[in-house]
């Protein structure tokens, strides 16, 4: 068995999804199948739990019950692959999006600034496209674009530019390759969130995270039982806003319609505030701390 993490908010997680005994449940980032273990601990004998994970480490924690269903596959997919186990609607979803902590601590993955490896930050580790890649490859106009909408970095010009100079000297192999050529334009103060904010504008290229997760959320909301509820997770502002704007508006530009009454039409019901880890959580475990949980139920 692989170790990922402990499971983020689990408790909120769980208690969003107003679980029914019998009732069908989907969660789409299995990774070590923490918060899919608190769910089936929850279902009667006719419940029933699909786990998605394109990341087939996955596969190593796999539950052992005739209730659960792992399904390799992007969530991205969502509909066509329960389409295929003959389920059309189901009463709760949950997406716990960002990389798990086990990502994080193969250094052979690529997605940490703390450990060395190779340019890779692919979560489907059967797709073509990589960091290097992207690092190598792309031109210094769409690295800048991917650097500001995806990091927020306003220096994107200059890395992309630093990038660029670099590589046609020498082939960028590894993560660290990468943190030592940026390093003339990282701040003195929040050198490891700038890296980080980098770091994150890549692998959201890698894995067209952005684009998945807006597939994803029309999909959960089209398959959704009325009544039933969709639990998002997210760690960082553009993935947050995303899902925010998705739950209160239906629509990914915040543009809120409103019948002829002048009721809201939207899909989505938010439910309760936003939830964020306690003190206790964050102590135990520091990559909660900008954990983000929000609550829609279908209408």
């Amino acid at each position: 068995m692989i170790k990922y993490h402990n499971p983020v908010l689990f408790k909120e997680a769980i208690h969003g999804l107003k679980i029914q005994p019998k009732g069908i449940y989907v969660d789409v980032t299995y990774g070590g199948g923490g918060h899919s273990r608190g769910i089936i601990d929850l279902l009667s004998n006719e419940g029933r739990l699909f786990g998605f994970d394109q990341d087939a480490d996955a596969l190593e924690n796999l539950i052992d019950d005739s209730r659960f269903e792992f399904i390799s596959a992007n969530f991205s997919h969502l509909k066509q692959y329960l389409k295929y186990y003959n389920v059309k609607s189901v009463d709760g979803i949950l997406a716990d999006l960002g990389v798990s902590s086990h990502q994080f601590d193969n250094g052979s993955r690529g997605f940490s600034i703390r450990n060395n490896g190779r340019l890779d930050m692919r979560m489907n580790q059967s797709q073509t496209l990589d960091a290097h890649e992207v690092l190598n490859k792309y031109s210094e106009d769409s690295l800048s674009q991917l650097f500001y909408s995806y990091g927020e970095l306003r220096n994107s010009k200059k890395l992309a530019k630093l990038i660029i100079n670099r590589r046609v000297k020498r082939v960028i192999q590894t993560t660290h390759d990468l943190i030592d050529l940026v390093e003339p334009l990282v701040p003195n103060r929040f050198g490891n969130k700038f890296l980080a904010k980098l770091f994150q504008a890549i692998r959201i290229e890698v894995n067209d995270e952005l684009s998945v997760l807006k597939l994803f959320l029309e999909q959960a909301t089209n398959i959704l039982n009325p009544g039933g509820r969709l639990v998002c997770i997210s760690y960082h502002s553009i993935e947050d806003r995303i899902v925010k704007r998705y739950f209160q508006s239906g629509n990914f530009e915040g543009k809120q319609q409103k019948d002829f009454y002048g009721n809201l039409i939207a899909p989505l019901n938010k439910v309760g505030k936003l939830k964020t880890p306690s003190k206790d959580e964050i102590a135990t475990n520091s990559r909660s701390r900008s954990a983000k949980l929000r609550i829609a139920e279908k209408r």
